[in-house]
């Protein structure tokens, strides 16, 4: 009697025994992050209603602030957009240039859409969606001026940004092309220069190119030369393929619609590049 009251114990103690084992391996799987399942950032904007984007309000025409102090520009509709077909609540999270990728690998948001170029570098620490717009590079110049080519550049001052990719690359090659260099410390001093005449080549983005022919409409700027064309993408922190591939689906419908292209044009004065619409 005695023994088999002993037993029942002893199996009970065991039970407990195994438990607090199997509790405190859990606890220290936790702690390791060892076995634990990977939280799934689609699902957690799923549940919450809410997408959290990056985005740079202070670069028009992609991101801006208009009179009421709203969020206006291109990346901000492609932002208003995405969350409107995912029926879900838009939070901007404001950033920088600087910023942009620390914030996705810090939880701070979920996405970016900030003028965020592809690049191999970039590539390393987060992961890109297809793209949905573009960056052109050129050099642009007055009408009169006659340039076609980078050979059409000798004899020619040509105006850049310090420190931009403009400025390293037609360094580089200025002193066989025969042509000068002007350098300007920020873009709105460059573009000031275009405006006011002192410049008839600028290096810079297209964008700022329509900038300068709106600023100053009796000495319109065109595109003379395209340098390069960079793909703008959504930033997307790294191993979330669900997220992305759903993105990319969103980026595929409505780059055949015809949206992102609407969106692109009405702020950039011109269409995406045929290959991506």
């Amino acid at each position: 009697m005695m023994e088999s009251t002993f037993n029942k114990g002893d199996r009970s103690t065991m039970r407990q025994t195994r438990s607090l084992v199997l509790a405190a391996l859990a606890a220290c799987l936790v702690n390791a992050g060892i076995g634990v399942a990977h939280a799934d950032a689609l699902d957690d904007v799923t549940q919450s209603k809410t997408l959290r984007i990056a985005t740079d309000l202070a670069i028009p025409p992609s991101g801006m602030m208009d009179a009421n102090m709203k969020p206006v520009g291109s990346d901000v509709e492609t932002a208003q957009l995405l969350a409107k077909d995912w029926d879900m609540k838009l939070e901007f999270v404001q950033t920088t240039g600087a910023t942009r990728i620390p914030n996705l690998q810090t939880g701070k948001a979920d996405i970016a859409i900030s003028t965020l170029s592809v690049t191999p570098e970039r590539a390393q620490v987060i992961d890109f969606s297809k793209p949905y717009a573009v960056l052109e590079s050129v050099i642009a110049g007055r009408k009169d001026v006659a340039v076609k080519s980078i050979d059409d550049l000798k004899g020619h001052t040509v105006c850049v940004t310090r420190g931009t990719t403009q400025d390293v690359e037609l360094t580089r090659i200025s002193r066989d092309k025969g042509f000068q260099i002007a350098r300007y410390d920020d873009d709105a001093t460059d573009v000031t220069a275009a405006v006011s005449g002192q410049c008839e080549l600028i290096a810079t983005s297209l964008t700022l190119v329509n900038q300068i022919t709106q600023k100053a409409p009796d000495r319109p700027f065109e595109k003379k030369v395209t340098l390069h064309v960079f793909d703008l993408a959504i930033g997307v922190k790294k191993g979330e393929s669900r997220l992305l591939a759903k993105l990319n689906e969103w980026i595929d419908t409505n780059l055949k619609n015809g949206k992102l292209n609407s969106i692109y044009k009405k702020y950039h004065h011109s269409e995406l590049p045929p290959q991506m619409r």
